[in-house]
């Protein structure tokens, strides 16, 4: 079977499921496992070469709508008749749901099955050990986008992760799972810990001391402690079993 990847979480699905040799090509952003980087690339994920894309002659594209934007991708898609499916998990257990689902539609369902009970697997043994540690941990600010700002709500998976790894996001009250605020208002909410995870950007070019220069932000804890973490957006930023491993890293941050 020949697949496309249009979405660098969709194409860490594949390798998780161990069949990266059946992809044909990926978006220019995939870039987990190190073998896709030899594929051909069809464009940014928000706007696909659709064209290259027919070209390929794939079997099965997996398209996503993890970005607001990508809509346009299932559109030509749809027009140029390439069959896909569209994966948009928020959840933790909708990962889970996902990859047995991408296990069955690329002709492996048992393997989809087997591999989402490991990963849940992996999940439960983090909730248990969250279970054990103390309600009131620490309170951690995730930063998606300097300006205008952007961080995940509550139904995002980064709310889980914060929670998993034994603190909690100070913006898992809202609604959205994205959503758009100002300085003033994250600094209102005094994190203990912020986590710079700029979307597409490498961690050599985000600088934590732009998050010291702004405006009454020297006051706050996780300024004055030395907690501004840079870390890499591949690993909180796409919907993909690799949350795991950035589960495993911001626990490590959280005990020091």
């Amino acid at each position: 079977m020949r697949i496309v990847s249009i979405c660098p979480s969709n194409t860490e699905i594949i390798a998780y499921l161990g069949k990266t040799d059946m992809l044909i090509g990926v978006d220019n952003y995939s870039d987990y496992p190190e073998s896709v980087l030899e594929l051909p690339r069809l464009g940014p994920d928000l706007s696909i070469d659709l064209e290259k894309t027919a070209e390929l002659k794939p079997d099965l594209v997996l398209a996503s709508l993890s970005v607001p934007g990508m809509e346009k991708n299932i559109e030509g898609l749809k027009e140029k008749q390439i069959p896909y499916i569209v994966l948009n998990p928020q959840s933790l257990e909708e990962i889970a749901q996902n990859i047995k689902r991408v296990g069955k539609a690329i002709g492996y369902e048992q393997l989809g099955k087997d591999k989402e009970k490991q990963f849940l697997s992996e999940l439960n043994h983090y909730k248990k050990e969250a279970e054990q540690k103390d309600r009131n941990g620490p309170s951690l600010y995730w930063e998606w986008w300097p300006k205008p700002i952007f961080t995940p709500g509550g139904p995002n998976w980064l709310t889980e992760i914060s929670e998993l790894a034994g603190g909690y996001n100070i913006y898992a009250s809202e609604k959205e799972a994205s959503v758009q605020t100002d300085w003033e208002d994250v600094k209102n909410r005094r994190p203990d810990h912020i986590c710079m995870v700029w979307v597409g950007v490498k961690e050599e070019k985000m600088n934590p001391e732009i998050i010291r220069k702004r405006p009454g932000w020297s006051e706050l804890s996780a300024v004055q402690n030395n907690r501004i973490h840079v870390l890499e957006e591949s690993l909180y930023c796409r919907p993909s079993p690799r949350l795991l491993e950035g589960l495993k890293k911001l626990k490590i941050i959280m005990n020091h």
